[in-house]
């Protein structure tokens, strides 16, 4: 396999290049920036900072160097294509829905789906069906769907086109992906996965299988997230016939910028370049590190029903009478800072970026928290039923709205995409009704010091209602 990188050369050549530029951007090559920026970002990062020249090839309509380095992606991710994302996995999770699915036509997916989902929803016009997670109460964690659920739901729902899975959860947890593919396969619908935490499965034998590798037709990865692209910097896999490779580069058009930042891209190559010359290697590294963590840290919380992802490292704080809101703060103070706190639990990624040294600081930081009295528990209570929305979450998004005070929205249908993040979870979303509970976990998320996006009050004293 050629392990070079097509598009991080020639980007490199152009970046190099001494042309007086008539082009975008308006800061040419860094003269033009804010002193203050180009000393932080440097000379090197704005020369490369270059527009769609003809050299550099075109994201949409790829022939040159962007062609070369998604065919190189394919075959070291083991897709048959893949397109490179400039606008993060979000844009990849809607891009999939559009392309399976029209306006009317069900979608099988979990209810505990990233909020990028949702908004494929709305746009696309797909009625969602959503099937329950399985759900551990004690430590207010939503896990995979289990095939014996996606099993029921496509005998319930014979005419859904397209079952989307999480794989793994921000916990690092994966169901039997396998099984699910299995179960696609023989309905003829394509499998959809949001594997946006999982860009490395494919890169040691230790980690849970990638969802390539499991049968999907399609996933979504962030490689920026365990990885070594930049921030937002995604990618796209397909494989098999079950998608319309067409409608893929059509919907991608309506979601991507037509100003793709090269930077990002080129981070694809250089990433993809690097995981298939030393990708066992540098994971195996990864997988010591995290495993010392987990050695010598208590609380660290296990599933052993499931397979797991060792490189996530997730630790219960509430027994020593914190939130994981005021661990993080504490956390701070000793220099570590955690991917994402929750109301009982701080959870962490440890990747090729991570070194012995972060990990002694970790250790020694998580040691120092306060013990103080345990906190009770507070239940997500995850509906356990197979369940579809009051009206479309395209139907509630475009309907007619108001505001009105937070006891008058019970039971109403919420015109809001409500979700605490990280890790973007909606608690409410357009088209559900308002319950009791969903307004008990934003309110203990806020009262912890969590953020909440979505709502067009942050203090949640008003919610938006479809009038």
């Amino acid at each position: 396999m050629d392990i070079g990188a097509p598009l991080l050369e020639i980007l490199t050549t152009c970046a190099q290049s001494q042309n007086a530029a008539f082009h975008t951007p308006g800061h040419k090559r860094g003269r033009g920036s804010f002193a203050a920026f180009r000393e932080l970002m440097g000379d090197r990062a704005l020369r490369a900072d270059l527009p769609e020249l003809p050299e550099l090839d075109n994201l949409f309509a790829p022939q040159g160097a962007i062609d070369e380095a998604q065919k190189l992606a394919a075959e070291t991710f083991g897709a048959d294509q893949t397109w490179f994302l400039a606008n993060g996995s979000t844009c990849g999770i809607i891009a999939a829905i559009l392309a399976t699915c029209n306006p009317g036509d069900k979608i099988l997916l979990p209810r505990n789906v990233h909020q990028s989902a949702i908004s494929g929803l709305i746009l696309s016009g797909a009625i969602p069906v959503f099937l329950p997670p399985v759900y551990d109460p004690v430590l207010d964690i939503a896990h995979s769907v289990t095939p014996e659920t996606v099993e029921i739901a496509l005998k319930q729902h014979p005419d859904a086109k397209a079952v989307l899975m999480i794989h793994p959860t921000y916990y690092g947890v994966c169901g039997d992906l396998s099984a699910i593919a299995n179960l696609t396969q023989a309905a003829g619908i394509p499998l959809l996965v949001d594997e946006a935490h999982g860009a490395h499965f494919a890169f040691h034998p230790d980690f849970p299988i990638s969802a390539m590798s499991a049968g999907a037709d399609l996933t979504v990865q962030s490689t920026h997230k365990t990885l070594s692209a930049l921030t937002q910097a995604s990618m796209l896999h397909v494989r098999g016939t079950r998608i319309d490779r067409d409608r893929i580069s059509r919907s991608l058009q309506l979601v991507q910028s037509t100003s793709p930042n090269y930077l990002l891209l080129a981070s694809l190559d250089a990433a993809r370049a690097q995981m298939a010359i030393q990708g066992k290697e540098l994971m195996g590294r990864t997988l010591e590190l995290a495993d010392r963590a987990r050695s010598q840290i208590n609380s660290v919380l296990e599933f052993p029903n499931f397979f797991v992802d060792r490189t996530r490292v997730s630790v219960t704080v509430s027994h020593l009478g914190l939130d994981g809101f005021a661990a993080d703060e504490l956390l701070q103070t000793f220099g570590v800072t955690a991917e994402f706190p929750s109301l009982q639990h701080l959870t962490f990624i440890v990747s090729l970026g991570n070194t012995e040294a972060d990990i002694d600081r970790l250790i020694e930081a998580i040691d120092h928290l306060p013990k103080r009295d345990p906190i009770s528990p507070i239940s997500s209570k995850f509906d356990q039923s197979f369940s579809i929305p009051s009206l479309s979450p395209r139907d509630a998004f475009f309907a007619a709205s108001r505001s009105v005070p937070l006891e008058s929205a019970i039971d109403q249908i919420s015109a809001e995409l409500i979700c605490p993040y990280p890790p973007g979870i909606p608690v409410l979303l357009p088209g559900e009704k308002i319950t009791k509970d969903a307004i008990a976990q934003l309110r203990s998320v806020l009262q912890a010091g969590g953020f909440i996006s979505g709502c067009s009050d942050p203090t949640l004293n008003r919610l938006k209602i479809v009038s």
